[in-house]
């Protein structure tokens, strides 16, 4: 292989690389937990996690990459108290500059009141060098309600008090915020396709005003190959009433894949 065919490899990956890392950016100011739950109703304990690295190094160009996520869940003897953990890392460096630099963790505990009613509580640390929001920390609290649950549909309500700290490396400011996070999910199952749809919409203004808030919607669609690989596609919207360098951020994503299963 010719040094200019390496070459322009090298260069699709680096573009690959920084595009996901843009998308994963973008959203990096509002994180759907409701995708990252683990809905097992009788097993008590579940952990997924992943680790990868990878440096690619051609004529002095280079890339390294690291990435590693934790999901794990454990459940009480009478499947009445949920402990759910969330936690990230990512890093993608090339020619001493940083295209992603982040790492995320969420704690929340989940108390079953009745069939329809729970109540939640959590903590979250959220860090992006890149963004112009290097840092938010947060606590809430709230409930979560299930409000149709059948074989093939399931769709939940939440609203949550949320306290969060913001802070501006730039321009060294802290944000102290009260802010309300609301959110619906419904999932739709069809057998005959095996299709599997998920929609999403979180709402978070600020009590004291609420034309200051966040939006956003997710839709993510698998239809399964086999017992273990699945076609999925994403989308993502995300808006922002407020940002300290701008009147509003918008942003959208659409993207397509694989999910193993095992």
């Amino acid at each position: 292989m010719s040094k200019k065919h390496v070459m322009n490899i090298f260069r699709i990956l680096f573009f690959f690389f920084l595009f996901q890392t843009i998308c994963q950016n973008t959203f990096g100011q509002l994180v759907n937990i409701e995708s990252k739950r683990m809905q097992k109703d009788s097993t008590r304990f579940a952990l997924k996690s992943d680790v990868l690295a990878n440096y690619t190094d051609n004529n002095g160009d280079y890339i390294f990459q690291i990435g590693s996520n934790i999901t794990t869940q454990f459940k009480s003897k009478d499947l009445k108290k949920i402990y759910f953990f969330i936690g990230n890392y990512n890093l993608i460096r090339s020619q001493d500059q940083d295209f992603q630099n982040s790492w995320f963790f969420h704690l929340r505990y989940n108390q079953k009141i009745s069939e329809l009613f729970r109540l939640e509580a959590f903590l979250q640390n959220q860090n992006n060098k890149l963004l112009t929001i290097t840092s938010r920390n947060l606590i809430g609290t709230g409930i979560r309600l299930k409000m149709i649950s059948t074989e093939s549909t399931k769709a939940y309500f939440g609203n949550a008090y949320m306290y969060e700290i913001e802070k501006i490396d730039v321009t060294n400011e802290l944000f102290y915020n009260h802010r309300n996070s609301s959110y619906f999910s419904i999932n739709q199952s069809f057998k005959k396709t095996r299709l599997d749809l998920t929609g999403t919409v979180y709402f978070q203004p600020l009590y004291q005003q609420i034309s200051n808030h966040r939006i956003l919607c997710q839709l993510k669609a698998e239809l399964p190959i086999t017992e273990a690989i699945s076609l999925s596609a994403l989308y993502n919207y995300f808006y922002s009433s407020f940002s300290p360098t701008a009147d509003n951020d918008r942003s959208s994503n659409l993207s397509f894949g694989f999910t193993f299963t095992k």
